[in-house]
């Protein structure tokens, strides 16, 4: 199927604003990467006109060659040890009140990099005690040691994507694995169950909407708070293609199905990133809605 023959509800238009060009010249500035520059994210230039981005931490190069990602392969940078300075000085920058941290795997590093994402948690709350801090984080994996040290810095919300139904997963997360992603969210809740979890599922790939609900039960069963789901977009030839154009009234269906599983919150629509309006699912929750 054509990358190009989107149906309409899949075509983006926006006008770069002061704000986008902004963020641009900010991110340059102070040397930072963004999911939504390297994902190729259909949202970034909503996202920049609205002045947030999703910082991504250790490098541009990933270790793993998932087939629907746009991150690049290859030869892995050396981590930035000012990164994380960089990053509190941007949220004050950008007066952000949710920040949204992800990173590339690097399974070369002994720790997965857990160590770099505390630095970062704790030069965001050494400075601004009132920032929601979210991190999408990879599966270390399986090190618990890892994800311990993840928890133990004390997010506001810890992600990991299992991205697709377990019987793809040769196709698309041929490195990963669908049964240590549950056990990685259902670790944080046995360990502190004030922390938020999340997750999200990418539709378009080749799954069966039995496989999407039962993808939803094993994530309400590891006990995962919050929700996404969103159209997969093929960022090129070279990588899987997309299998079906999913059509909002069947995403309408899925969240109703999410709720009724039991999520606090449930983004589920055709441009729904894993950060994309992060900050409304703490909203919702706090406010007693539970609808996206």
């Amino acid at each position: 199927m054509s990358r190009t023959n989107r149906p309409d509800w899949l075509k983006v238009r926006f006008k770069a604003g002061y704000d986008f060009t902004g963020v641009e010249n900010l991110l340059e500035r102070l040397k930072l990467n963004t999911v939504c520059e390297e994902a190729a994210c259909p949202n970034k230039g909503e996202c920049f006109n609205r002045k947030t981005a999703t910082f991504m931490i250790l490098g541009r190069v990933c270790t793993r060659s998932c087939t629907f990602c746009n991150v690049s392969g290859g030869k892995t940078e050396t981590v930035n040890p000012f990164e994380p300075e960089n990053i509190a000085q941007a949220v004050k920058e950008l007066e952000l009140k949710h920040v949204v941290i992800t990173s590339v795997t690097r399974d070369d590093l002994s720790d997965g990099g857990a160590g770099h994402f505390v630095e970062v948690i704790n030069s965001i709350k050494s400075k601004y005690n009132d920032v929601v801090i979210e991190v999408l984080i990879p599966d270390f994996n399986g090190n618990e040691d890892a994800l311990n040290t993840v928890i133990s810095a004390g997010p506001d919300i810890i992600n990991h994507n299992v991205e697709t139904i377990p019987s793809l997963y040769d196709e698309v997360r041929p490195q990963a694995d669908y049964h240590q992603s549950l056990e990685l969210l259902r670790r944080v809740k046995n360990k502190n169950k004030s922390i938020y979890t999340k997750s999200g599922i990418m539709l378009g790939l080749g799954e069966t909407q039995k496989g999407v609900l039962a993808v939803f039960r094993d994530l309400r069963d590891a006990g995962c708070d919050f929700l996404t789901v969103g159209q997969y977009l093929s960022p090129s030839d070279k990588h899987h293609p997309v299998v079906d154009w999913v059509h909002p009234d069947i995403f309408d269906s899925y969240h109703k199905a999410a709720i009724d599983a039991g999520f606090l919150h449930a983004s589920c629509a055709p441009l729904v990133r894993s950060s994309y309006l992060a900050d409304e699912a703490v909203k919702a929750v706090k406010s007693g809605k539970r609808k996206s």
